[in-house]
């Protein structure tokens, strides 16, 4: 019998059956490249492995949480171009968590939190859409995003730069091979509200980035991605025990 009964996927049904799981955490990630040293399933490697993490640290505290398994591939239309670059469009996406959202509200899951992994996803509008007729309540984390980088990185980088690098480096170190990384060198928006914020548009990966890396790696180290992992799945863990006992019908003050 594993000694994750908090993962899905390692669980057998004589040690799931009698639990009444509190929530449910979907890991999302990605098919895609990422620089010339991390492969391509860098994000599904990191979302789950924090997903698994964060639900240990809230299940040694009572919270009976179940992490489902990772949604490898995410919507990655820009990237298309790159050689074995895996996309499923936002309207596939839907299709597919209005699935797993049916399926968890026939089993009694009252709540869902979706870890995002990827920036190219985004959970926000399906969520709108799929919450009304649904009995669980949805929200998504994106957890690059959950946690401040800046007192841990350097230069954390957007892509497979020395966050990701790091983070790889403790989480799955025999993938990474940093000695034939790229330098992350990446070409910003000549016009001006694009390029600051204002306004937002997909960037066309190949014309911005020559090794689809964006950020430099160079600094990269397992200490620092060791460190921002252990603090920010301290901080999902206690999210993911607060939320479990929340009133959802009741959440405002």
């Amino acid at each position: 019998m594993t000694d994750r009964p908090y993962v899905l996927s390692e669980a057998a049904f004589g040690a799931v059956r009698d639990i009444e799981f509190q929530l449910a955490v979907l890991p999302w990630g990605a098919t895609e490249a990422h620089n010339l040293h991390l492969p391509y399933g860098t994000d599904n490697y990191q979302c789950e492995a924090i997903a698994h993490e964060s639900a240990r640290l809230a299940w040694e505290r009572g919270t009976r949480v179940i992490v489902l398994p990772t949604i490898p591939v995410g919507a990655n239309a820009q990237q298309l171009n790159i050689p074995l670059t895996l996309n499923l469009n936002p309207s596939s996406q839907m299709a597919v968590l209005a699935d797993i959202v049916a399926s968890l509200d026939g089993h009694g899951i009252r709540r869902l939190v979706v870890l995002n992994g990827h920036g190219g996803n985004d959970f926000r509008w399906m969520i709108r859409e799929l919450q009304p007729r649904a009995q669980l309540f949805m929200c998504v984390v994106n957890w690059y995003q959950y946690l401040s980088p800046d007192e841990f990185f350097d230069e954390p980088g957007d892509h497979a730069g020395e966050m990701e690098t790091s983070i790889m480096l403790h989480v799955a170190p025999q993938l990474v091979t940093l000695d034939d990384a790229g330098s992350g060198d990446a070409k910003q928006f000549k016009v001006e509200a694009l390029r600051e914020g204002r306004a937002w548009a997909p960037r066309r990966w190949s014309q911005v980035t020559a090794d689809t890396g964006v950020g430099n790696p160079a600094a990269a180290s397992s200490d620092k991605g060791a460190r921002y992992f252990r603090e920010l799945t301290r901080q999902l863990g206690e999210f993911f025990c607060e939320l479990a006992v929340a009133d959802c019908d009741d959440l405002y003050q």
